[in-house]
């Protein structure tokens, strides 16, 4: 198998800076405590595609509510990779939940942006059936594929990112 990436945490402070603009309530230490139980992404079995990314805290969402999680995590990825982010299986298939963006797409340039790279995801419970979803702290949420793209034999790109969410082109 071709290894191409490797997971890292962010710094405490760009944990810290991340965490605090989605849950200002939380107090410093209980955010410290957070990140020190921050568990990189890893595949379940030798033939899983996806590395699954953990919660790192329990949180609960009944139908139609969404959450912004703060992962902790970042990829330094081979540069023509890109890593792809979904929903559990599992998850999607119970309670449809989703991320907000549908596929999460994270560039290997992204590693080197502003924010250390530090990887969000925005989640929504969408059930149809009522049915409320409690992720537990160490749980799997959500899952990463790597893929490999190519470019067009007329790409002349120069552009360098320095960003996170949106930073490659102007947002309305």
């Amino acid at each position: 198998m071709l290894r191409v990436a490797k997971f890292h945490k962010v710094s405490i402070g760009e944990f810290l800076k991340g965490f605090k603009d989605t849950f200002p309530f939380y107090k410093e230490e209980e955010i410290y405590t957070i990140y020190d139980r921050i568990m990189l992404p890893k595949r379940a079995t030798t033939k899983s595609a996806g590395y699954d990314f953990f919660s790192p805290f329990t949180f609960t969402l009944k139908p139609g509510e969404t959450i912004k999680i703060p992962t902790g995590i970042r990829v330094e990825m081979n540069e023509d990779y890109v890593l792809c982010l979904y929903p559990r299986s599992g998850l999607g298939f119970k309670y449809r939940l989703q991320l907000n963006n549908t596929v999460g797409i994270i560039d290997s340039d992204y590693f080197d942006s502003d924010n250390e790279g530090h990887i969000f995801a925005k989640i929504t419970n969408d059930s149809n059936e009522d049915k409320v979803l409690e992720v537990k702290e160490g749980t799997g949420f959500m899952q990463g594929i790597f893929m490999q793209y190519g470019i067009t034999v007329d790409d002349e790109v120069t552009e360098i990112r320095n960003g996170g969410f949106g930073s490659t082109t102007n947002q309305q």
